[in-house]
C-alpha cells in the first residue's frame, strides 16, 4: 500500500510545481518569486507574532521550504515574541546559551488567514512588477525600431487596434493608422516604435504606421546597401495612406542609391508599397547642392531651372514646363508640399511661360 505524504511536504511540492510553471509561462524566475515569498513571510511574522526576524530554508531538490523564527535565549522571559527561555532552547539546540539565539520552527499553518493573504499579496504584486520590468525591457529593446504586430482585436467604437507584441500587447489609435487601410483580426501589421514611456497602468509603447520613419525602417530592413551603409537615408517627408518621398545617397560611387532602394523590376520597393496597402513611393537622389535636390525632390516632374532667393532664406523659384505644372504641384499640392518637407526649403513653382497670377 502506497505510503500518504505528509500535507506539508504535499504543500511544498505544490508551491515549487507552481513556481516551475510560473517561469514556463510567464518567464518569471523560481529564485525571483522564492525571493517574494521570503519576503512576504517575513511581512507575515511581524503583523502576527511581532518579529520579522525570520530563517529560510529551501530546497527546490529536496522539495523542503521551512521557516523558523530566531528568538534570543534568555533566563526570564518578557517578550514571548522575541525571546525564548534557556531550558526550553536546551531541547531544540543542547549548546543554547543565554545571549544567542535559538531557531523555532514554524508550522506554516500557523500564519492562518491574515498571514496567508499578506503573503499573497505580496507575491501577486511580485509577479506583476516581474511582469512589468519583462514589459519594459521588451518594449526599450524595440524603441524605434520596426515590429510585427499580430492583430488581437480591433475596438468596434474607437477603431483602436489592439496588437500583440511579442510577449507584450500596444495599441495602436485610429489616428496613427493608415487611412482606408482594411485590418482584420488574425492579420500581422508592421508597426514603428515612436517612444516608451512608464504609466501608472504599467509600461506603455506608442506605435504608429503613420510615422516617416516606418517607411524608412522598412528600408533597411528590404535593402542590405541601407543595413551595411552603403546606401544613407538623408531624408525622409510622408503623407500616410498617399504619398511618401525619400532621398538617399551612395557612399560607394560604383552603387545607384535609388536604384538599389527600387530593386531589380521594383521588387524591394514593391515589398514596401504592398505592406503600407499601395502608397506611392517616390526614391530620389540626395545632393548637398540645394538646387540639384530641389529639382530631384519635384520628381516625377522634370525642373528646368531652381533660382535660390538672394536674402539667403531657405526659399526658391522652381520653373517647369507648362505641361508639367498639375504634375510639379500635384493633387491638392501634395508634391510641393511634400518636397518641401523633404528638402527644407519653401518651393514657388512656375509654368515656364510665367508664374500664376504674376502682374503681365
Amino acid at each position: 500500500m502506497a505510503k500518504k505524504k505528509e500535507p506539508e511536504k504535499q504543500g511544498n511540492e505544490e508551491l515549487f510545481l507552481a513556481l516551475d510553471l510560473l517561469e514556463k509561462e510567464k518567464g518569471i524566475p523560481a529564485e525571483y518569486m522564492l525571493d517574494k515569498i521570503k519576503k512576504a513571510i517575513s511581512t507575515a511574522c511581524k503583523n502576527n507574532y511581532g518579529n520579522e526576524d525570520v530563517d529560510i530554508d529551501v530546497d527546490r531538490e529536496k522539495g523542503v521550504f521551512n521557516v523558523y523564527l530566531r528568538k534570543e535565549i534568555v533566563e526570564e522571559v518578557e517578550d514571548p515574541n522575541r525571546q525564548y527561555l534557556l531550558d526550553k532552547a536546551k531541547q531544540v539546540d543542547p549548546t543554547a546559551c543565554v545571549g544567542r539565539f535559538v531557531r523555532i520552527k514554524l508550522d506554516t499553518k500557523q500564519f492562518g488567514r491574515v498571514a496567508a493573504q499578506t503573503a499573497r499579496n505580496i507575491i501577486r504584486q511580485g509577479i506583476r512588477d516581474s511582469e512589468r520590468g519583462q514589459m519594459m525591457e521588451e518594449f526599450q529593446s524595440k524603441h524605434q525600431e520596426l515590429v510585427s504586430g499580430l492583430v488581437e482585436r480591433i475596438d468596434p467604437r474607437t477603431g483602436a487596434i489592439s496588437l500583440r507584441l511579442g510577449k507584450a500587447e500596444a495599441v495602436l489609435p485610429k489616428n496613427e493608422q493608415i487611412g482606408g487601410e482594411n485590418v482584420k483580426e488574425g492579420d500581422y501589421i508592421k508597426v514603428y516604435v515612436v517612444d516608451v514611456r512608464e504609466t501608472e497602468k504599467g509600461p506603455k509603447a506608442i506605435i504608429s504606421r503613420t510615422h516617416p520613419d516606418l517607411v524608412k525602417r522598412m528600408f533597411e530592413t528590404e535593402v542590405p546597401e541601407i543595413y551595411d551603409g552603403t546606401v544613407e537615408i538623408k531624408a525622409v517627408s510622408r503623407e500616410a495612406g498617399s504619398r511618401t518621398k525619400l532621398a538617399v545617397m551612395s557612399n560607394d560611387p560604383a552603387v545607384d542609391a535609388v536604384g538599389a532602394c527600387i530593386g531589380a523590376r521594383g521588387s524591394r520597393v514593391s515589398e514596401i508599397v504592398d505592406e503600407l496597402g499601395g502608397e506611392k513611393i517616390d526614391i530620389v537622389e540626395y545632393s548637398e547642392e540645394p538646387k540639384q535636390f530641389i529639382a530631384a525632390a519635384l520628381s516625377p516632374a522634370n525642373v528646368l531651372s531652381v533660382e535660390l532667393a538672394e536674402d539667403g532664406s531657405r526659399s526658391c523659384r522652381v520653373t517647369v514646363p507648362d505641361n508639367q505644372l498639375s504634375l510639379a504641384i500635384g493633387n491638392k499640392g501634395q508634391n510641393a508640399r511634400l518636397a518641401a518637407k523633404l528638402t527644407g526649403w519653401k518651393i514657388d513653382i512656375k509654368p515656364e511661360s510665367g508664374f500664376y497670377g504674376e502682374e503681365q
